[in-house]
């Protein structure tokens, strides 16, 4: 088994192709289809939204991207590694090694502090602890929390929450951010500066940053937009068509 996805690379740098991708939840009278024949690509090098109605399949659509929800049909390539012929445990290492999530329930452990929390990916990547715990405090210091280092979950707001969850997420350097309400608990200060933290990593060489999101604050970071409904992708703003949706949306 292959071990190491960390070169794997798209000739057309292309960073996530999805095409006619369909996902379905339930059987018989409760079956439902979250995505429909859906398709979605976005290069590296860029910040990408994905917007629309709850419950339109945005969430699914990332979450099948990143191969943490097996899809019924079409095929999913990230990086120019097609994920459809992997084992579950290629895809978890692929996973591991390529990817960092900032979920919208946090997902922090709880009896863990700030510090061991945004280790974890590091952690689980083989580096040595003193090292991880090292580019913890780093990036914790990044995202306005160096007076939190020992807290737990518990002690913390939502919103700092937040931002350890965002740490945790960017600390191991993963070449693909996917990010489900980002910005939901923050203020608009704070969501300014984590969302020009993103965009310095989608911009980074070889990365990229796909964002689930209502919040207009965000759109105006996007080098592209896609919408959503029903399942389908609806329309893909960029260039003019993306600067005329930003200022329709303020």
């Amino acid at each position: 088994m292959k071990s190491d996805y960390s070169h794997t690379h798209a000739p057309d740098g292309t960073a996530v192709r999805a095409d006619a991708v369909t996902k379905t939840y339930g059987k018989g009278d409760s079956r439902t289809v979250a995505l429909k024949q859906t398709s979605f690509s976005t290069r590296e090098g860029e910040l990408h939204l994905v917007v629309g109605p709850s419950g339109c399949g945005k969430t699914t659509l990332l979450s099948v991207v990143a191969g943490t929800l097996a899809w019924d049909q079409g095929q999913i390539e990230v990086f120019g590694l097609t994920l459809n012929g992997l084992s579950q445990a290629e895809i978890t290492t692929f996973r591991r090694q390529n990817i960092g999530f900032i979920f919208q329930q946090f997902n922090l452990i709880p009896t863990l502090t700030t510090v061991e929390n945004v280790s974890v990916p590091l952690l689980l990547n083989g580096h040595p602890r003193a090292v991880a715990e090292t580019r913890a405090v780093e990036m914790l210091k990044e995202v306005g929390l160096a007076d939190k280092l020992t807290k737990r979950p518990s002690d913390l707001s939502g919103g700092q929450q937040q931002r350890v969850a965002i740490a945790r997420a960017l600390v191991h350097q993963p070449r693909l951010i996917i990010c489900d309400e980002p910005t939901s608990a923050l203020d608009s200060t704070t969501g300014h500066h984590i969302m020009d933290l993103l965009a310095g990593a989608a911009r980074a060489p070889g990365r990229c940053v796909i964002i689930v999101t209502h919040d207009n604050r965000t759109y105006g970071f996007a080098d592209r937009i896609t919408e959503m409904e029903d399942g389908r992708v609806k329309h893909v703003y960029a260039g003019p068509e993306l600067h005329t949706f930003i200022q329709s949306h303020r």
